[in-house]
């Protein structure tokens, strides 16, 4: 006596083939249970298969479309993923404790600046291409309401600034600044002026902004100059906001040696309460070689020395030597030489050239002076010029006087031994690379802080502020992001214990990240560009019931990747559907 117990669909592995995908059905036969192969669907496509895998289940199957549709499905992971942040560094609240239209705004123009920086005509557009405006309630916002929204929080600046400082920067920590620039197209702005760019943009006028940040890098203010302010003239306002307006009693400021000069620190030394780190110019080298406070034989046996000079009285001064970086500055330098040569030979040539009408001396001079300012080493030059003549040779005594301080740089302070060794002064010193960091990721592709564009004053230190917060975000979804992005997991750990004058050296971790392009975990390494991106393909979807006409929509998030998850899971966002 036979018969059926069920039918089903089996996978049959084999070895080095895909399975075998075949349709069975069991049944018993005097006592015992066979099987019996019924088809082979394995050349059926994957959807039809699992379809007929759940008909003989007993399940009822019905078209997708018959029940309901999906009205709407928005980019939403990458919004998920910022708005997250700023709740969870309570930016929203350090903006403004209560919720208002204006709040709303400012927050849907600092995250649109991360996922997609644009104008802010352009941010009204694009953010309906996610599910940002929906999900701030400003999908009805013009133009002329976040301009108005700039002006609120351009208001609140001084207030959100004290309330970073606060909780980023304490008592006896250290304060890094730094200047830049960015050019700007119009003529409209009174901050506009030519000065020195940083773009390297001929024939535009430009804007300087200082950027104050925490030892990690994490930004607390930012000031905006006209354009022809030098970087030294702005120490002033920096120390006048953290005495009087962060209310420090005791601050170390950080700045580059262009920065803190002679004169800025003879006016710091005014002020008990900050102490400063930096560095001596080139110029100021050679001077204590020839008096012999530095020794360059000191650098036979190490490249770390501490020295003194009554030059620099009440302060520390620590000499390094870098190899590598003086090898740099030989090649550079050497390069230089030859394309000035190269250049002056020309010059010559067509002097040679000019038979009927020669070269007089003031335009052999115009010519000449084109190359020495485009190449920044005349002074290894020794010239001779006169009508339809032209002659120059090397300096050998300045270049070799010179390449003497190659790969060598003195630390400054005027931090006693106790409360900061000499290695550490020199690392603290190499931190300016983080206020660099946030430079670069205002001028990338990251926040595209220029072209500036806005006409009025008012608009243009809105519109720095906005990226100012808008990285204040970013450098902690980046922080967060290590392990999945092109980061060393192991650089914080290492800068406190590496020698502090040798080139940073990549961890091991990280060069088999690099080439793998595989972490630890199996993902795909990303720049925090692309994993934006791959968040930004998780999506809301709006969906209706057919079968209720009138109906409300629902909502359903598509199921996340392993990535994703992990992504948001790492900022301390649930994944919910």
């Amino acid at each position: 006596m036979c018969y059926i117990v069920s039918m089903y669909i089996e996978n049959i592995p084999n070895r080095n083939s895909p399975p075998a995908i075949l349709v069975r059905e069991c049944y018993r036969e005097n006592g015992a249970i066979k099987k019996r192969t019924l088809a082979n669907v394995t050349k059926w496509p994957q959807n039809i298969v699992d379809g007929l895998r759940l008909l003989l289940k007993g399940k009822k199957l019905v078209p997708v479309d018959s029940n309901f549709s999906i009205e709407q499905s928005l980019p939403h992971g990458h919004v998920e993923a910022v708005l997250g942040t700023i709740k969870k560094l309570k930016l929203d609240s350090i903006i403004s404790s209560k919720t208002s239209r204006e709040r709303n705004l400012v927050i849907a123009m600092i995250a649109e600046r991360i996922i997609h920086p644009c104008s802010k005509l352009a941010t009204t557009r694009l953010w309906h291409t996610t599910t940002l405006a929906e999900e701030l309630s400003v999908a009805d916002a013009d133009v002329d309401e976040l301009y108005n929204a700039m002006d609120w929080l351009l208001a609140r600046q001084k207030r959100i600034e004290k309330k970073l400082a606060k909780k980023h920067l304490k008592d006896g920590s250290m304060a890094l600044y730094d200047v830049s620039s960015s050019y700007y197209e119009g003529q409209t702005c009174p901050l506009v002026f030519f000065g020195h760019s940083r773009d390297k943009k001929k024939g535009k006028p430009i804007i300087v902004y200082g950027l104050m940040t925490n030892k990690e890098g994490v930004p607390v203010s930012i000031e905006v100059y006209p354009g022809n302010t030098g970087d030294p003239s702005t120490v002033s306002d920096q120390t006048d906001k953290l005495l009087n307006e962060f209310k420090l009693n005791r601050i170390i400021l950080v700045g580059d040696r262009g920065m803190l000069t002679q004169t800025q620190i003879d006016e710091l030394k005014q002020y008990p309460q900050i102490g400063w780190i930096s560095a001596l110019k080139s110029s100021a080298i050679r001077p204590l070689v020839e008096q012999e406070a530095l020794q360059l034989s000191i650098f036979d046996k190490q490249n770390l020395a501490e020295i003194t000079s009554p030059e620099y009285p009440d302060e520390r001064l620590i000499a390094c030597f870098n190899p590598l970086l003086a090898s740099k500055r030989q090649h550079k330098r050497q390069a230089l030489l030859e394309a000035t040569e190269e250049s002056f030979e020309k010059i010559s040539k067509e002097i040679s050239r000019r038979t009927k009408k020669i070269l007089n001396k003031d335009e052999i001079g115009i010519k000449v002076g084109k190359v020495i300012n485009k190449y920044k080493v005349g002074k290894h030059f020794k010239l001779t010029i006169e009508d339809n003549l032209f002659e120059w040779k090397r300096n050998k005594e300045k270049i070799e006087k010179e390449s003497m301080l190659d790969g060598i740089y003195v630390v400054r302070t005027s931090e006693a031994k106790n409360d900061i060794s000499a290695e550490d002064a020199v690392r603290n010193y190499k931190n300016l690379t983080n206020v660099e960091r946030a430079f670069r990721c205002f001028k990338g592709i990251d926040l595209r802080v220029r072209p500036i564009r806005h006409r009025t004053e008012a608009h243009v230190r809105a519109h720095l502020f906005l990226c100012m917060l808008a990285y204040y975000v970013e450098w902690y979804m980046r922080k967060t992001w290590t392990s999945l992005l092109f980061e060393d997991e192991e650089l914080e750990a290492n800068k406190k214990t590496r020698d502090p004058v040798k080139q940073a050296q990549p961890s091991q971790s990280v060069k088999n990240k690099k080439k793998s392009k595989i972490n630890d975990k199996g993902f795909i390494v990303h720049s925090f560009e692309t994993l934006v991106a791959e968040l930004s393909t998780l999506c809301k979807n709006k969906c209706r019931f057919k079968a209720l006409k009138n109906g409300l929509p629902f909502y359903q998030k598509t199921e996340p990747t392993e990535i994703q998850k992990t992504a948001l899971e790492l900022l301390g966002i649930k994944c919910t559907q």
